[in-house]
């Protein structure tokens, strides 16, 4: 049983205060101490009356905290968080700093089982996916130790769409007006293309942004560095993606890093024009990250700039991301890298 408060919507507390025998509107205090004013401790609810919080921990009801082990900051500002979770397990999230949005890049499960190749976090032993409150609290501790959050993208470590309904939990939970009320624009969902859950996602009452990660213009390349094109084709995926619109009105961001040799050149720019100018998008071209667990380089920002310039004049709204946090291992990517590392040093 999950009898963590942290894990629960404000409707799952009310539930829980009502089946105690306890006003319904108790639940909001819950809520808001947790995830307004980030409170771990039950005790620490003072609104609540002291023999309600001592039946609350009697009953075995806990708030869960994540531990902040380690936090680099990059000289661009980029701050990376090494977390310890309750069961030892660890995660990273980054902060980005852009004017005066504050963007907190999350992570969704330990390790990943996607094996992209151009990505350090894919070559992580997969361990288990987060619980919605594992996910809400990366924006609760960081937000606690570096102030006001204004933007979420769910990026980090793990593929979010397999796990779907902690995801979309922890969106509920984030968005809420009585706790962090980010907006639902303000949030990202990234994904490689688990096509079920795009059409799953397209039936739901609150529509964060899409991203799908790309990274080629063709099936058989997409195939060689992102290995779940296997399972869902691009041909499927796009078609997804174009129902998904038309039944959100939402147009959806393409990612696509750029690897040197690999596909950056006017021709695949070309292609990937006649793949998606039929559809309300734009596209981040992402610099590659360099790790020492991917043979792969970056493209160079001339070559970078020259692919966004064929794409801009197709009519296609392109955005040029070149990397941040490079010097801690933060950037798109990299999660995980510096563990790698460790592990091989001591597997010698």
């Amino acid at each position: 049983m999950n009898i963590d408060l942290k894990d629960k919507t404000l409707d799952e507390l009310e539930e829980i205060v009502v089946g105690l025998g306890q006003k319904k509107f108790l639940a909001k205090y819950i809520f808001q101490f947790i995830h307004a004013q980030n409170i771990s401790d039950i005790e620490k609810i003072t609104t609540l009356s002291k023999a309600f919080r001592q039946e609350l921990v009697e009953q075995g009801y806990y708030i869960s905290k994540i531990e902040i082990l380690e936090k680099q900051v990059d000289k661009d500002k980029t701050a990376k968080y090494l977390f310890k979770l309750n069961d030892g397990e660890r995660i990273e999230s980054v902060l980005l700093h852009d004017n005066k949005r504050r963007t907190l890049c999350v992570s969704t499960q330990v390790g990943c089982n996607m094996d992209c190749a151009f990505c350090a976090t894919g070559k992580l032993k997969f361990t288990r996916n987060l619980s919605a409150g594992e996910i809400a609290d990366q924006v609760n501790t960081v937000e606690a130790d570096s102030g006001k959050i204004t933007n979420v993208v769910y990026m980090g470590m793990g593929e979010p769409l397999l796990n779907y309904e902690a995801v979309m939990k922890s969106i509920e939970i984030l968005n809420h007006e009585q706790g962090k009320n980010i907006g639902i624009r303000h949030i990202t969902v990234s994904t490689c293309g688990i096509i079920p859950n795009i059409e799953k996602l397209a039936s739901e009452k609150l529509h964060p942004r899409l991203a799908v990660s790309l990274n080629a213009p063709e099936n058989a390349l997409r195939e060689q560095i992102m290995p779940i094109t296997k399972k869902y084709p691009l041909d499927m995926l796009i078609k997804a993606i174009k129902s998904y619109y038309e039944k959100t009105g939402q147009r959806v961001t393409f990612e696509y890093v750029m690897i040197k040799d690999l596909n950056d050149s006017y021709k695949h720019a070309q292609t990937l024009i006649k793949l998606v100018q039929n559809i309300s998008c734009n596209v981040n071209l992402i610099e590659y990250n360099p790790n020492s667990e991917c043979e792969y380089k970056g493209s160079g920002s001339a070559v970078i700039k020259g692919f966004a310039a064929v794409l801009n004049a197709a009519g296609i709204e392109t955005v040029i991301r070149f990397r941040m946090g490079r010097e801690i291992n933060a950037a798109c990517g990299q999660l995980g890298a510096d563990w790698l590392k460790k592990q091989k040093k001591s597997e010698k």
